[in-house]
């Protein structure tokens, strides 16, 4: 058994915000490695294809040489860490309705897989309002988004609306 930390980071990134990279790269500092995952989640509808999502995600986070990225469309959080043999999921939270969601996750990955801890991160509070989501219908409505994401997801917007006219 290794002493390495290693976390894993999951999420959508559906887009990558700015308040994503923030975690990504306060987390990375805690760990000797951290897997960024881009999960699949029947919940939420999707903007940007997994290969797009990875694009963007990937140059965000170029400079942190302890991250990669990774991307599972229908495997369980917990399985692929057991694989990856992380010893940390690592979340972040936003707010207390985020506590609550998370909170429910971890009873059952540790249900699941009692050997791996779960780490939460608060959000710095600049990017606590910002969600993906919240992102998406700004990119719906043609807003700018720059302040609330990195330059990959704008370029890749521009990009899709010149494809799709969104």
């Amino acid at each position: 058994m290794s002493d390495k930390k290693i976390g894993l980071f999951t999420g959508s990134f559906d887009p990558v915000t700015l308040g994503h990279v923030d975690l990504i790269a306060r987390a990375s500092q805690l760990f000797d490695q951290l897997y960024v995952g881009i999960f699949y989640n029947k919940e939420k509808e999707g903007l940007f294809n997994i290969d797009q999502r990875r694009h963007m995600l990937e140059k965000a986070v170029a400079e942190l040489e302890n991250v990669s990225v990774i991307t599972a469309n229908h495997s369980l959080a917990v399985d692929v860490a057991a694989k990856l043999n992380v010893t940390h999921l690592v979340r972040g939270l936003r707010n207390g309705n985020d506590l609550t969601y998370e909170a429910n996750l971890e009873f059952f990955n540790k249900h699941l897989n009692a050997s791996i801890d779960t780490i939460y991160l608060m959000s710095a509070n600049q990017w606590q309002e910002v969600s993906s989501s919240r992102i998406r219908e700004l990119i719906y409505f043609k807003a700018d988004i720059s302040d609330f994401v990195p330059e990959s997801v704008v370029k890749e917007v521009e990009k899709k609306r010149e494809q799709t006219r969104i």
